[in-house]
């Protein structure tokens, strides 16, 4: 556990998450005279907890006068939010993410989304058991308050706007102080990791979406970007134009598989290539499939959208080509 301070009463700290290829998480603790500002917490698990409380005591917090604001939905973010959070503390996520999360159906509609897209049913069942989502309990968000994206919060000096971005999840939020130059990026902007873009039931194009957002972030003048994971930046831009590059690389080479034949986002994703220390496809775990199906889902639905692929369907599955 690190605890840096990145600007006056504004710190971050390293949570690790262990037995994960994120490492850790980025949780930013903004502190004021009359109440403070936690921003993303990590996962719901022993050492993820035991970090936080640390830096909780370390730097004097009080959770009776605390709030969290949680960038996204994804468990690293948000897990441990719900079960740190006071009484008295409110807790803000993006309505549209709060129902996503809320929903009743929300397994069987992922599990139906993912069946039409290839992937087999009985593999779908192991990696919904061991998603990490499964640790938020929705149950549990009784200080919800939803923010919509462009809400201000006053905490001690800073004024950060929120941002709509979404692309990485579907409704991911950024922080903006203006007057200090500084972007809180969540996992909309990372540097030593490139952000998974994920297909999701309720996004329609969500690579589109990502790439339109990239751009609605790009005027914005930053000195100081704190993202999700690792290390902190200066030039958002710089990175910004990296983003871009890398998913039309992506895309091409999503593009070039389908000149071999009708595939599923099932059958490509084992083609392209992965930053990841397995040695195959097979020895992917469970749950780092689900992701990666979903990641080339992204790129055929974009490259669909961009009129550079199609698809079809046969016997309830969608397979997509490339004329």
């Amino acid at each position: 556990m690190t605890i840096e301070e990145v600007a006056p009463s504004l710190f971050r700290v390293e949570v690790p998450i262990p037995d994960n290829p994120l490492q850790s998480v980025n949780s930013y603790f903004l502190k004021s005279r009359d109440r403070n500002l936690i921003i993303d917490t990590g996962m719901n698990l022993p050492e993820c907890r035991l970090a936080l409380s640390a830096a909780i005591s370390a730097l004097q917090i009080d959770l009776n006068k605390t709030d969290f604001f949680v960038t996204h939905l994804h468990a690293d973010h948000l897990a441990l939010a719900l079960h740190m959070a006071s009484k008295n503390s409110r807790l803000y996520l993006n309505r549209t993410e709060f129902d996503l999360i809320s929903s009743p159906n929300g397994w069987e509609m992922y599990h139906d989304f993912y069946l039409k897209y290839g992937f087999p049913d009985d593999s779908l069942h192991q990696s919904e058991q061991h998603h990490p989502a499964k640790s938020i309990k929705p149950e549990l968000m009784q200080h919800f308050t939803p923010v919509e994206g462009d809400e201000t919060f006053l905490i001690g000096d800073y004024a950060f706007q929120c941002i709509s971005t979404p692309g990485h999840s579907p409704g991911h939020l950024c922080l903006y102080e203006p007057s200090k130059k500084i972007l809180i990026s969540g996992d909309h902007i990372l540097f030593d990791i490139t952000p998974n873009i994920n297909s999701w039931p309720i996004m329609e194009n969500a690579l589109k979406e990502y790439l339109l957002n990239l751009d609605k972030v790009f005027s914005l003048d930053v000195e100081l970007v704190l993202p999700g994971h690792r290390s902190i930046q200066t030039n958002h831009r710089r990175r910004i134009q990296g983003l871009k590059e890398h998913h039309r690389t992506r895309a091409n080479e999503v593009l070039a598989i389908l000149e071999h034949g009708k595939k599923t986002a099932y059958q490509v994703a084992p083609l392209m290539t992965w930053d990841v220390s397995y040695a195959s496809w097979e020895r992917f775990p469970i749950v780092q499939k689900w992701f990666a199906v979903g990641e080339a889902l992204a790129h055929l639905k974009y490259l669909e959208a961009e009129g550079e692929a199609r698809s079809q369907v046969e016997n309830g599955t969608v397979l997509f080509y490339k004329e």
